[in-house]
């Protein structure tokens, strides 16, 4: 899918911004190599003569083939041994035998990664414990770009099939791309010629997912289905010269079955601290009136307060310190979803080796993903109190979640239709000319794009008036109780149909990158080689603006004259599932009662009044005389748009040594890199003109013309990163290492936005601009600071034999910087006049902080065919991230003056995806043909920031899945397999602003694959 360029107003002024002093994406690539390759040319042709050939007697030697789980765990018990690094990786001797489901549930089997689960499959990565933002992955040693807007990779975007190689450094050396706080995940696709052989695969697996099984799905069958074809070859020629030449495909079409509970999230303004004191009767749940507990009743009738954080002059303390309070968003809802996953994916790669000295080397991955949902909610509005029965029935948890609620209210029937289209598309180009026996030249140019567009409509159909409901949580989630209400008869839902169209989150985010690196091999007895190099990248992201600020909208309620009724009727569809939340209820998820306390058997259960997304959405559209089924276009220039520029060049140089000492053989390497980083966001505001009064006094007001102003801000920096690392060979079988290095993490590109908007004086006094304007608002921050942190990683390692491993890792990172409110002066130009005004926005502290952890691995096999793996990461950190509403906040003013704003009432969260514990064991039985694992994986809870709103606490609770995979080869060439994730059924929940408070549950069911494989 490419990003429909139609549905972008202003397209031409769009390119004409970003290309006023900018090359063509070909253009760039050849001025970036000429950058770098002009700086090696000589080295180039320092030497044409091409390297000797070698030949060696071959002897004749009995081989054991060793495959599957077993040949997996060999493997990465290899890669961690021979690296220099500390580093752990999965490899796969043939395309397509990765042993699993995708990228993310692959490295999880790794000890010390986790993943964050969205529709019951691993996405993000976290590395020992800390967030996907604190890494950085590499496809073939470069930069992957995302639709996120962060610097995060979704991996399910990628097929594990057509992937030969994922490793993860937890400690780094000079030569690697800066970005990786917490370290990097590696991903490598096969190059042709080292293969080394032709090899002709496919494997087609179905899918069946029993939750599916139970719904009515009208955007997928009950089973889908994963098919891959991989071919690689290589031909040799008379005059030496080689191709090798490797293609893979996958197309998947599959289900992702999601059942949830929900409550209003905290990234937005309806959930609150509602006052729950019974002596306030004029706010909270005890107030006097029916209407919002955020709301007041009487005096200066403020909306939205809630519990006050806000420090009071005089005492010091929270404005409402000491006021009991309880959480309450603006409704708890169940969702239920019709889901469907497509994906094609395409990967190419050709090897040219023209002689024995030159290695050319051209990559293409392309993947286009399509996720459908169609999604039917009951919803139950809630943070309205009821005068004498809300407070008084209510009951809360320790920490103000609630447990037991009642009141009135009204109830609606509503419906999502969501769609997502994201696009990858990554090339490169790797040349390697051995100059010498000793130099060797690397070029490597590359260009990643990635593109992402939602559309959503957005429907509710609600009840006239309010009803009475109680609702007690259960075990894992609510259960309502009404009062003589069937929420399956849908002529209860006649009441304010609407309608909304969306177009959102329409992002672009491209890398184009090259880079010169040489190695020269050295004589002596310590030193082996020296590497340097020089890199150059851009990095481009886009969000394209609309009237909803990331997007826009199309809203429309039902005319007047139609009757609603008839709309819902003519769109009604049966409930489409079976079963609803039955693995996380206690039973019925409403009950219906008449007076006198006894149930109804309408109304009662798990299901309730549905209707046709689209058909209801046509329909309320057009009743309206103008009304238009459509989704509204984004546009470039609009308030709503970030775009971001970040041009980063770094050096290094690094020394490889490998000698003798005390007895002891010890190898490694030392370098620096320097990374100097400059970042250019673009951004646009209302115009505004200057008016004069006939007393002189001057006023701000916005243009007439309803044009824009084009506003531009930037910032820099230039960082120091040194690395060294040590194995010792202590002996045959234990091997000693250390590894010190300076990391960093930068902003995601979407926090880099530039945003401004004037305040502007109200007495009405001004008589010049200094004086009308007397400060800014905005978001984004393009100087933000990267996250920097000194990182130390020592280490046992102990080899028994080829199957078998004893790890100990200790490591400790000390951070430098948090996040934190600071006023700043910008300027800005008006009426041709420069004026210097304050602004208070997100930046890098100076604050430390160090996370201190202790990871092992384990593993061993009997000589029966059992084998074992185990891993486990512990970390602690005294980081901390605060709430922006409901902890405690500090405002540092542009003399470095702090000065707390918020007295908080919930503890501050810790590094953004960091969890305590990390664990994954796998126990395997393989002998001959047949071979069968099964795997656990634990991650203890975490904090997951929104995208939308990053500074709300949204926490994962821990939780344990089991997954299984067996196969059997029929002979040389067929396999077939049997996979199984989240295989008992394992919930995700999550909490919002405190551990406690419930906010979501999805429910996914697990997921089977059956499939086939053969190999010619």
């Amino acid at each position: 899918m490419a990003l429909n360029k139609k549905h972008i107003n202003n397209v031409e002024a769009y390119k004409q911004v970003r290309n006023r002093f900018k090359l063509s994406p070909v253009a760039k690539l050849i001025k970036n190599s000429v950058i770098t390759g002009v700086l090696g040319s000589f080295v180039f042709s320092a030497n044409g003569q091409e390297a000797v050939e070698n030949t060696q007697a071959k002897e004749d030697v009995e081989v054991i083939s060793v495959t599957g789980t077993r040949r997996t765990i060999q493997d990465q018990i290899a890669i961690k041994r021979e690296s220099t690094t500390v580093v752990d990786g999965l490899s796969s001797e043939d395309i397509g035998d990765l042993p699993a489901l995708s990228i993310g549930e692959a490295l999880e089997s790794i000890t010390g990664a986790a993943s964050h689960r969205e529709n019951g499959g691993a996405t993000e990565i976290t590395i020992r414990g800390l967030g996907p933002f604190l890494s950085a992955t590499h496809i073939n040693g470069r930069e992957a770009t995302n639709g996120s807007g962060d610097r995060s990779v979704n991996f399910s975007q990628f097929p594990s099939e057509l992937v030969k190689k994922v490793a993860i450094y937890k400690t780094q050396d000079a030569s690697m791309i800066e970005g990786g706080v917490a370290g990097v995940i590696a991903l490598e696709t096969i190059t042709p010629l080292d293969f080394g052989k032709q090899s002709i695969s496919g494997e087609v697996k179905l899918n069946y997912n029993p939750d599916e099984g139970n719904v009515d799905n009208s955007l997928q069958s009950d089973m889908g289905y994963r098919g891959t074809f991989s071919y690689v070859d290589q031909f040799e020629f008379d005059n030496g010269q080689a191709v090798g030449v490797s293609f893979g495909v996958q197309r998947q079409d599959i289900s992702q079955p999601e059942a949830e509970y929900r409550s209003s999230s905290p990234s937005g303004s309806s959930l609150w601290a509602c006052i729950n004191d019974p002596n306030n009767t004029n706010e909270g749940f005890y107030r006097s009136k029916a209407g919002d507990c955020e709301d007041q009743v009487a005096g200066d009738e403020l909306k939205n307060q809630g519990y006050q954080t806000k420090i009071d002059s005089q005492t010091g303390k929270a404005e409402s310190d000491g006021t009991p309070y309880a959480w309450t968003g603006s409704s708890r809802s169940f969702r239920q979803n019709e889901t469907s996953d497509e994906r094609d994916a395409v990967f190419f790669a050709l090897q040219y080796q023209p002689s024995a000295a030159w290695d050319i080397n051209i990559d293409t991955q392309i993947s286009d993903r399509t996720q459908q949902e169609a999604r039917h909610d009951l919803i139950f509005l809630q943070k309205r109190a009821t005068p004498g029965i809300t407070g008084p029935t209510l009951v809360t948890n320790d920490v103000g979640g609630l447990l037991h609620w009642e009141g009135e209210e009204r109830i609606e029937s509503a419906g999502e239709q969501f769609s997502r289209e994201e696009n990858y598309q990554g090339y490169g180009i790797n040349i390697e000319h051995t100059v010498t026996d000793r130099l060797t030249v690397d070029l490597d140019l590359a260009y990643s794009k990635t593109e992402r567009e939602e559309l959503q409509i957005s429907n509710r159909g609600r009840t006239s008036s309010q009803k009475f409901f109680t609702w007690d949580m259960g075990t894992e989630i609510p259960h309502f109780t009404l009062t003589d209400f069937d929420v399956t008869d849908i002529s209860n839902f006649t009441d304010s149909l609407r309608t909304r169209l969306d177009r959102e989150n329409v992002r672009e985010n491209e890398v184009m990158s090259a880079r010169l690196d040489f190695d020269y091999l050295l004589e002596g007895n310590v030193f082996t080689s020296i590497k340097g190099g020089i890199r150059t990248s851009e990095l481009s992201f886009v969000q394209f603006g609309g009237s909803q600020g990331n997007g826009s909208r199309n809203e429309f309620t039902l005319d007047s004259g139609t009757d609603a009724l008839n709309v819902l009727q003519g769109c009604q569809i049966d409930f489409p599932e079976s079963g609803f939340l039955s693995g996380v209820s206690d039973g019925n998820i409403v009950t219906n009662i008449d007076a006198d306390g006894n149930a109804i058997g309408s109304g009662t259960g798990s299901s309730w009044a549905t209707y046709d997304n689209v058909c209801f959405s046509q329909a309320v559209a057009g009743s309206n005389v103008d009304g238009q089924f459509a989704y509204p276009d984004v546009e470039y220039e609009n308030t709503g748009t970030i775009d971001v520029t970040e041009k980063t060049t770094s050096v290094y140089l690094m020394a490889n040594y490998d000698t003798e000492m005390f007895g002891k053989f010890i190898r490694g390497n030392f370098g620096l890199r320097i990374v100097d980083t400059e970042v250019t966001s673009i951004g646009f505001r209302n115009s505004f003109d200057i008016v004069t009064s006939d007393t002189g006094v001057l006023s701000l007001v916005e243009s007439s013309s309803g044009s824009l102003d084009r506003i531009q801000s930037g910032g820099d920096y230039t960082k120091y990163l040194p690395s060294f690392n040590l194995v010792i060979d202590y002996s045959e079988d234990i091997l000693l290492r250390a590894g010190i290095y300076r990391g960093m993490s930068r902003a995601d590109p979407s926090n880099l936005g530039y945003s401004r908007t004037f305040e502007e004086d109200k007495e009405g006094t001004a008589t010049s601009i200094s004086d009308l304007l007397v400060g800014v608002n905005g978001s984004g921050n393009p100087n933000t600071q990267p996250l920097m942190s000194w990182n130390y990683d020592a280490a046992f390692e102990w080899y028994p034999n080829e199957d078998s491993i004893f790890a100990l890792s200790l490591y400790y990172k000390q951070f430098q910087g948090g996040f934190q409110q600071q006023t700043v002066i910008e300027d800005f130009i008006v009426g041709g006049e420069t004026v210097s005004l304050p602004i208070t926005n997100s930046v890098t502290s100076d604050e430390d902080s160090e996370i201190l952890g202790l990871e092992a691995s384990f593993s061993y096999r009997w000589d029966n065919g059992i084998g074992m793996k185990f891993g486990y990461n512990f970390a602690d950190t005294d980081f901390e991230f605060q709430d922006s509403l409901y902890g405690d906040t500090y405002e540092t003013d542009v003399d470095g003056n702090s000065t707390q704003l918020q007295a908080g009432i919930i503890p501050p969260a810790s590094v953004p995806g960091f969890s305590k514990h990390v664990f994954s064991s796998q126990l395997y039985y393989q002998i001959g043909g047949f071979d069968t694992a099964v795997i656990y994986k634990y991650r203890s809870e975490y904090f997951q920031p929104y995208t939308s709103n990053g500074t709300r606490l949204r926490y994962v609770d821990g939780v344990g899945v089991w997954e299984m995979r067996a196969s059997y080869k029929i002979n040389e060439h067929i396999r077939i397999k049997a996979e199984a994730i989240n295989l008992f059924s394992a919930p995700k929940s999550q909490d919002f602003f405190v551990e406690g408070n419930l906010g979501e549950v999805n429910d996914y069911g697990p997921r089977l694959f059956l499939g086939m494989s053969f190999k010619f």
